[in-house]
């Protein structure tokens, strides 16, 4: 049996170990999920790298119909980092709440909850029929509704939950309407099928009107997922409602669901008709970008904030998608691997300012005299969200930028890099709380940051400085992405 079949077995069965251990210690389970995620990782990352001959990558691995390549290894990284990272999070965040609301110590039902968002993503990228898809996604979603609510005194995020899970059960519909068009146009449920369904649309005189339908429905049904125009308008209030390690972990692990789920289809079984799938792309994600970017301008709460920050990053991660196979595979996926990056370190900033004072603007006055360093950080993240050169963030939107204009699609990128001086402005909003405005530190309660966030905050920071100039990342993402 193949190695990577070994360690998605060993990851589908980590959540339920860990929710198992949590009966006999919160404390051996916590230990449990962030030791094995750690140890996925690594052990995926080295298994790839051997499978890495030249320029080229060999990884192959099936089981009846599971399928594992460099692509879906990419996304399990992706997964398995960003649930490392929130678990992080979620360990000084909630020991040190101060407003007393449902105090977390590491409960294993929240972490196996989080585990299982993580193999639904897995499921997607594994899949070799449209059936296994959809409940991959379905499983890496419905987790999130009560991560959500999971602060049961805060009304805000019972609110946030209602509203979420009211909305994704509808697109869940949509989606699940359009897999249906797919199998009408098909005729079965495999890849395969719909592959050759849409390679002999012109011979087989096939109805290409019931396969654009089905694309519609179901880029509708994902488009809230990722966070798109005009399926975007929950995001601000579930943020503002979530927890805020549930927050970061759902700009991350959503997006990279979602995007994984698109480039299964657009690569696979879709990949004949690409085209279509540019021209979508490309006004989704000028939409996306501009409404983004404008709902941000004007926000004074942290949280909602990163909410059109991040629908906002949505548009420039879907770019890579309107680009050439290769290309844009690598380009999305380098995107992620950044943007989690720089997003993580910006949410353990709020998380370590909410810990004591409202997660405003406001509460950042006066921060660059009392923790001159925090301020440094928040100026690091921002800049390299914004796209601000050498940091992560624009080696980023260059390659999504290069994956559009590798197709000709000169447009698109010039209305994006028109957009990243609009966001540069929003993003420095936040500079400008740390270090320019008046400094009302004075009736501010101080900081308290622990030691495992100091080193998980040193980790990000050099992830956001050193990715942003190491080649070797890109290129491994580069020679796995398919």
């Amino acid at each position: 049996m193949s190695p990577f079949i070994t360690l998605d077995i060993l990851f589908i069965l980590l959540p339920f170990l860990v929710l198992a251990l949590g009966f006999v210690s919160q404390k051996i389970s916590a230990a449990t999920a962030n030791a094995g995620s750690a140890l996925l990782l690594i052990l995926y990352a080295i298994f790839s790298l051997c499978g890495i001959n030249g320029q080229a990558a060999n990884i192959t691995a099936s089981f009846l119909t599971w399928n594992v390549n460099g692509f879906g290894i990419l996304i399990r990284e992706l997964l398995l980092l960003s649930f490392l990272l929130a678990s992080l999070f979620s360990n000084g965040y909630f020991a040190h709440k101060s407003d007393g609301k449902a105090a977390l110590k590491n409960k294993p039902e929240y972490l196996s909850a989080m585990l299982f968002i993580a193999v639904g993503g897995m499921l997607v990228v594994s899949a070799q029929e449209i059936l296994s898809l959809f409940i991959g996604l379905e499983l890496a979603t419905i987790p999130m509704y009560f991560l959500v609510a999971w602060n049961k005194k805060d009304d805000l995020g019972a609110e946030a939950a209602l509203k979420y899970i009211l909305m994704g059960s509808i697109a869940t519909a949509v989606e699940l309407f359009g897999f249906g068009y797919l199998y009408g146009f098909a005729g079965g449920l495999s890849f395969e099928a719909i592959s050759d369904a849409v390679r002999n649309l012109s011979d087989a005189g096939a109805d290409f009107n019931l396969l654009l339908i089905a694309i519609f429905f179901i880029v509708m049904g994902i488009g809230f997922k990722l966070t798109l125009f005009p399926f975007h308008t929950w995001a601000p209030d579930v943020y503002e409602g979530a927890p805020t390690p549930i927050a970061a972990y759902l700009s991350v692990s959503s997006k990279g669901v979602a995007l994984a789920f698109l480039g299964v289809l657009v690569y696979k079984p879709l990949a004949e008709i690409g085209f279509v799938f540019q021209m979508i792309f490309t006004m989704l994600a000028m939409a996306t970008i501009f409404i983004g970017n404008l709902g941000a301008l004007r926000q004074t709460r942290l949280r909602r904030f990163m909410a059109y920050s991040s629908i906002a990053q949505a548009g420039y991660i879907l770019i890579g998608l309107c680009g050439s196979e290769r290309l844009g595979a690598a380009s999305f996926i380098y995107y992620l691997f950044l943007y989690a990056f720089s997003n993580y370190l910006l949410f353990f900033l709020i998380g370590i300012v909410g810990k004591d004072r409202s997660e405003s603007f406001d509460s950042l006055r006066g921060l660059s005299k009392q923790q001159p360093i925090l301020a440094v950080l928040f100026a690091v993240a921002a800049f390299s969200l914004a796209g601000i050169p050498p940091l992560a963030g624009f080696i980023g939107k260059w390659m999504v930028f290069a994956s559009a204009a590798s197709v000709g699609n000169y447009v698109l990128v010039g209305f994006a890099a028109i957009n990243s001086v609009i966001a540069l402005y929003y993003y420095l909003q936040i500079i400008k709380a740390a270090w320019v405005s008046e400094d009302g530190s004075a009736a501010l309660p101080p900081f308290s940051i622990s030691t495992e966030q100091k080193v998980v905050l040193s980790v990000l920071t050099l992830g956001v400085l050193f990715f942003g100039v190491a080649p070797f990342l890109h290129s491994y993402i580069y020679m796995l992405a398919l």
